[in-house]
């Protein structure tokens, strides 16, 4: 019984599903000027491993969801100890924060997990507004996650983040946040009504949710290669379009084969497009870090 309960703890709290959240991470680092092996493992770490799970496990405790969730095509039922083990890695989280890296990265950890609550808890829970629940996670996934990476990993005061080689990053990040997180809502469209959570996805509709993601996602590649060509230069935006090509195949392939066959929106290809997605974004800015920091030259 015990070990039933702490595994479906375990799986809960969905370790794997950080991957699909590094991209950002990653493009903080990318523009890190104040590099430090010890802050880059710490911070690593405590988001990774510490927050993202926490924020996972708190989520999943009071949706409740019996049917596929992120990460998690056939989730156990909750328990208790899903609640503490995700106010603990919080806890943990923040209190590292503070002794490892800065005080201000700590208060950006608070502030997140905050937000997070917020999100799925039943007071607040603004997972059941459209809109303001997709501007929660792009804003917080996205460019809040940047800034806080990188104080993180250059152990940076809030001065340092008034900067638009930062603050554009940030939204960049916070804009392919808004314009991927629907997908992730397309096959829950039963399960989140069932519970009151009308998301923008389910307010979209099916082919709604990939037009309006195609639109975003357009946007948002051009403003990439424009940043891209305005900072460092154009050749790095011509591979990242390269990069996400493969991305920009799948996507294209499943809308086609959801116009004809609503049943195709499913957990499988959802899952399927964030792992490419993630793949893609985070070998181009792992390729884009190392390329311009001239480690690859060395």
């Amino acid at each position: 019984m015990i070990i039933m309960l702490l595994k479906s703890i375990l799986l809960h709290l969905r370790f794997p599903f950080s991957f699909f959240l590094m991209p950002v991470y990653f493009f903080a680092l990318a523009i890190s000027p104040n590099l430090n092996g010890d802050r880059l493992l710490w911070s690593f770490i405590i988001i990774h491993l510490f927050l993202y799970p926490a924020s996972n496990g708190f989520n999943s405790y009071f949706d409740k969801d019996e049917g596929s969730i992120g990460g998690l095509k056939n989730p156990p039922p909750v328990n208790i100890g899903l609640y503490y083990s995700s106010i603990l890695l919080d806890v943990l989280a923040i209190a590292l924060a503070i002794f490892k890296i800065n005080l201000l990265f700590g208060v950006m950890l608070f502030v997140y997990g905050l937000v997070s609550k917020a999100y799925s808890h039943p007071m607040i829970r603004l997972k059941k507004y459209p809109i303001a629940g997709w501007l929660t996670v792009g804003v917080f996934q996205g460019g809040f996650t940047l800034l806080m990476s990188y104080v993180a990993i250059n152990n940076f005061g809030l001065e340092n983040l008034y900067n638009v080689r930062v603050l554009i990053p940030a939204g960049l990040s916070s804009i392919i946040l808004l314009g991927t997180y629907p997908m992730t809502q397309i096959y829950q469209h039963v399960e989140d009504a069932k519970r009151g959570d009308k998301t923008i996805s389910l307010m979209l509709g099916l082919r709604g949710t990939f037009i309006f993601v195609l639109v975003l996602f357009t946007f948002v590649t051009a403003g990439y290669v424009a940043y891209f060509y305005r900072f460092h230069s154009l050749w790095y935006g011509e591979v990242f379009v390269l990069a996400l090509s493969p991305v920009v195949i799948f996507f294209l392939s499943w809308f086609y084969r959801v116009w004809n066959n609503p049943s195709k929106a499913n957990f499988t290809n959802t899952m399927w497009l964030n792992f490419l997605s993630a793949c893609c974004l985070n070998g181009f800015f792992i390729w884009f870090f190392l390329e311009s920091s001239h480690i690859l030259q060395l």
